[in-house]
């Protein structure tokens, strides 16, 4: 295991939502843990006024309500809380960013530890660029330090909002640092369970010879939330769920399981093989997108025996909005191992059930011995990867009932993680962050495969444009979805795994 170098993590944003529930929860819990050394420490960045003894106090309030490792014991804390400090700054005003250099250089000095600097940009993305040109003017790059340290930086998605914007931020990002120095954090690739596709597929000699189209009759990839928009209504209404999940989660997913093996599993072989995959993806025709996309907006419903409101009516959101809460569609990958294999993608919120899986269904056998003594109906084997919220596999496949009478149903072989290794898997945040410090980019996405996801996405985006604008709300809160979903994968003979 990486050992984790002395280090300065500058979180932008600092003061927000994401650095309180997700962030700081994951650098305490690393702490906890004995990851890092002891000259590292972390700036907060932020327009919020206040000074390091508040600063602290609200991390210690939210540890205590989001972190795995609650409750906080307080002389843990205490000593944590040494190594943080806090700069009340703007985004847009270079002076902040001058008195950042000279705050890291001095900080660096009292620590006896080069400037090996991580920026964090936990900001709403509309100051990405303030940030990046703050940071390219008080020359803040290790480009600038000549040898005396390095640094990285951190992107929380949306990366961007469609092609053209992507393309443009990630010019700016190379401009001023290395591919080799970006880390474009998507929390799904920190997973337990998605890191163990790579394991299940390329580890185990009964499952890749099988991971085909010969014996593959289809996938589906599914992340499905009980919740509606929250408090983040604000973005969502301008991302939908399209960019919200397809673009980057789901595509990333996507290439998970249907990627070639990488010569190596480290960074660079795993990400090319992950681009090779993207470009195989089918580009959709306008026709392909009426035929094979389906997008939705749920409506007032029972969830959990409580009435919730429709999309409409949450707070933030226009009476009049046309944004998607759900989405679905069918994909293929024209490559030799999933020719002819239909992939159906959905992500949905405010639907009867919270899950994030992969289900992978085994086409039929092409004779079936008992189908002479009237058992014909056997249902297909699969295989189930669940990525949240109960993290484990199960393989599904026909067994003869007890009895005197020949009958056949399904069984099922799970495991779970939390039954077998007797222990939760940490947090995403933390093994990504863990992996920026010791700079490992493997779960990271790389330009290139971020940028042809969203050609796929954006000519979607750009189809619905032309198809018309649909009668919102079409499905109810506590269903499955529009019933379009269901027809999409129906009319193939096929059915969503509920």
């Amino acid at each position: 295991m990486a050992e984790m170098k002395p280090s300065i993590m500058v979180i932008f944003g600092a003061s927000g939502d994401l650095a309180h529930i997700k962030i700081f929860p994951a650098l305490y819990s690393l702490w906890e843990d004995g990851f890092f050394p002891d000259n590292f420490f972390i700036v907060g960045f932020a327009r919020t006024k206040m000074d390091d003894g508040i600063f602290r106090k609200t991390i210690f309030d939210s540890l205590n309500v989001n972190c795995r490792k609650k409750p906080i014991d307080e002389d843990e804390f205490s000593s944590f809380s040494k190594h943080v400090f806090y700069l009340t700054s703007k985004y847009d005003d270079d002076s902040s960013y001058h008195e950042l250099g000279g705050f890291i250089a001095s900080k660096a000095k009292e620590y006896n530890m080069p400037k090996n600097v991580l920026y964090y940009l936990s900001t709403p993305p509309s100051v990405y660029i303030n940030v990046i040109n703050g940071i390219e003017n008080a020359k803040l790059t290790s480009d600038e330090y000549k040898g005396e340290g390095f640094s990285r930086i951190v992107i929380e998605k949306p990366f961007g909002y469609d092609y053209e914007s992507a393309k443009k931020l990630n010019g700016k990002i190379l401009s001023v640092f290395k591919e080799e120095e970006v880390y474009r954090i998507d929390h799904y690739l920190g997973k337990e369970t998605v890191q163990n596709i790579l394991a299940f597929r390329f580890a185990n000699a009964i499952f890749e010879p099988i991971w085909n189209n010969k014996f593959i009759d289809h996938i589906q990839i599914s992340a499905l939330e009980s919740i509606g928009v929250g408090f983040r209504a604000g973005y969502f209404d301008k991302a939908g769920i399209i960019r919200d999940m397809m673009q980057n989660h789901m595509m990333q997913l996507l290439s998970l399981v249907a990627i070639e093996p990488p010569p190596l599993p480290d960074a660079d072989d795993l990400r090319n093989e992950k681009v090779k995959l993207l470009k195989s993806v089918r580009p959709l025709s306008l026709n392909d997108i009426k035929n094979y996309t389906v997008r939705g907006q749920y409506d007032r419903g029972i969830i959990g025996n409580k009435q919730v409101l429709s999309y409409k009516e949450e707070e933030g959101v226009p009476p009049d909005t046309l944004t998607e809460t759900y989405a679905a569609m069918k994909l293929f990958i024209d490559n030799y191992r999933w020719a002819g294999v239909p992939f159906y993608l959905r992500s949905g919120k405010r639907l009867k059930i919270h899950k994030t899986e992969i289900a992978i269904f085994f086409k039929k056998l092409p004779y079936s011995l008992f189908a002479k003594i009237g058992i014909e109906n056997i249902k297909q084997n699969s295989i189930i990867i669940t990525i949240q919220p109960n993290e484990g596999i199960a393989i599904n496949f026909g067994a003869k009932t007890p009895g005197f009478k020949l009958d056949i149903e399904p069984v099922n072989m799970v495991f779970n993680y939390k039954s077998s290794f007797k222990l939760s898997p940490p947090d995403a945040y933390e093994r990504l962050i863990y992996d920026v410090i010791v700079g490992d980019q493997t779960l990271f996405a790389r330009y290139d495969d971020m940028l042809i996801a969203w050609q796929l996405i954006t000519s979607i985006i750009n189809g619905w444009s032309k198809t018309g604008n649909p009668i919102f709300p079409d499905y109810e809160a506590g269903s499955f979805g529009p019933k379009e979903a269901d027809s999409l994968i129906n009319s193939d003979g096929r059915s969503w795994n509920n």
